[in-house]
């Protein structure tokens, strides 16, 4: 089997196309268990970001694996084949798992370092579980894609110099406004980064604050933790005379704030400018919203390019360091565990031929010969000799070619290629993963 990722990001696709390709839940279930029932694909794993959707399997063919997923997500990301496949990435073995653990670092983000990005793999691997799309191999990678994140931030604190897209965004909004405190703002959302983004205005000082969501009890709950007003989300166009600042990251399918709407108010706010930050993906406002005299929009491209969101050489140096040796520690693991099933069958194998020659002695001299201190003794000389080839032999699977040492001790010994095959089925993990990293 090969472990192959599909996807496009930031990196490799503009973000209007990104904004298309942007998943509902239910468009991300249908795409797991399309590519799944791939006569080409063993486990699925689906990774999607604010700023990426990205299809990790365990494959047997790849070329026939890369046309099944990259059909899967055109269709049902609902963009054209031809139009979507210019910005597609393969990216296979090691590269694939180095890829998945620069990501969960955050080093392949559009603000490097930023942390939400654990959560969001996290929830990949959780809703990939759920789907029943994945075994040992992908979700031990997974799970060491969190570790590894998790890792990085900690021991080079790329997630404290890099800052958040949150705070690069309202270092943004604040010179444009010439200062936050005692502005009016309005957060549109009640996620993870629209919290986010409420509690750092609260600590900025902001004068009034107004939290607007679909589901108005969760709106209710964010205001109440940060001194603001819950609002339902169909008045929001009430608000927009009075603010100095909007805020959206919904995660809606489809614009939430139109220019017509704020084109609407622009009369009531007099000269006062109005700034208005897109953290959602794909958009929640009209990027002709930035047309409207006096309306600063702000987006994900324009946040990235700050140079305030970059860290600096050194840690990401130090990153690159810790990736690569985690690399080098994952494939190395998974090398050695590949010649397991051959080792437990000729071990199995060697366990047969001692019984049989013990049936034999038993039957001859079952009376005169102590066959049972005979069969311990043949027992620990075949484990004593098998001990150091077996050994040698995970040695040798981490090294370039080393599987060519387990094919030869396959065909030496005559082992059944058939029991093997059984031994390396995947398995679905059905447990639960542990608490987030974050």
């Amino acid at each position: 089997m090969t472990l192959l990722v599909v996807g496009a990001s930031h990196r490799s696709a503009p973000m209007d196309l990104l904004d298309r390709t942007a998943l509902s839940e239910a468009d991300a279930q249908a795409l797991l268990h399309e590519v799944f029932d791939s006569e080409h694909v063993a486990e699925v794993l689906l990774v999607t970001t604010c700023n990426r959707v990205e299809v990790y399997a365990d494959v047997a063919r790849f070329h026939g694996a890369v046309d099944s997923v990259t059909a899967a997500l055109a269709k049902h990301a609902g963009v054209s084949r031809e139009e979507l496949t210019p910005h597609l990435y393969a990216l296979y073995e090691d590269r694939a798992v180095e890829h998945l653990f620069d990501v969960a670092s955050g080093l392949d983000s559009m603000v490097v370092g930023e942390q939400q990005i654990l959560g969001q793999v996290r929830s990949g691997l959780r809703r990939s579980q759920e789907a029943a799309t994945v075994g040992r191999t992908l979700n031990g990678l997974g799970q060491a894609a969190l570790r590894v994140g998790k890792r990085v931030h900690t021991d080079t604190g790329i997630d404290r110099a890099g800052a958040s897209i949150v705070s690069v965004a309202l270092g943004l909004a604040d010179e444009a406004l010439g200062g936050l405190s005692g502005r009016h703002a309005l957060v549109v959302g009640a996620g993870a980064i629209s919290s986010l983004a409420a509690t750092t205005l609260q600590a900025a000082g902001i004068g009034h604050l107004v939290i607007a969501n679909r589901t108005h009890a969760n709106a209710e709950r964010l205001a109440a933790l940060t001194g603001g007003r819950a609002l339902s989300l169909e008045h929001i166009a009430e608000e927009y005379a009075s603010a100095d600042l909007i805020i959206s990251g919904t995660g809606a399918m489809g614009v939430v704030i139109g220019t017509a709407e704020i084109a609407k108010a622009l009369p009531q706010r007099g000269s006062r400018p109005l700034v208005i930050i897109d953290l959602a993906v794909p958009h929640d406002t009209d990027p002709e919203l930035a047309d409207l005299p006096g309306v600063v929009r702000i987006d994900m491209s324009a946040i990235a390019a700050r140079p305030d969101a970059a860290v600096s050489e050194a840690q990401i140096a130090a990153a690159r360091v810790i990736i690569v040796e985690e690399v080098a520690a994952y494939v190395g693991t998974r090398e050695a565990s590949r010649v397991d099933p051959i080792v437990v069958s000729l071990r199995a194998r060697a366990n047969e031929v001692v019984s049989a020659e013990m049936d034999k002695l038993r039957s001859h001299h079952a009376d005169s010969v102590p066959t049972d201190e005979i069969e311990r003794a043949m027992r620990r000389l075949v484990s004593t000799l098998l001990h150091t080839p077996t050994v040698r032999m995970k040695e040798f699977a981490t090294q370039s070619g080393g599987h060519r040492y387990a094919e030869a001790l396959q065909a030496l010994f005559d082992l059944d290629p058939n029991a093997i095959a059984a031994l390396t089925r995947p398995a679905v993990v059905a447990d639960d993963l542990p608490p987030m990293l974050s």
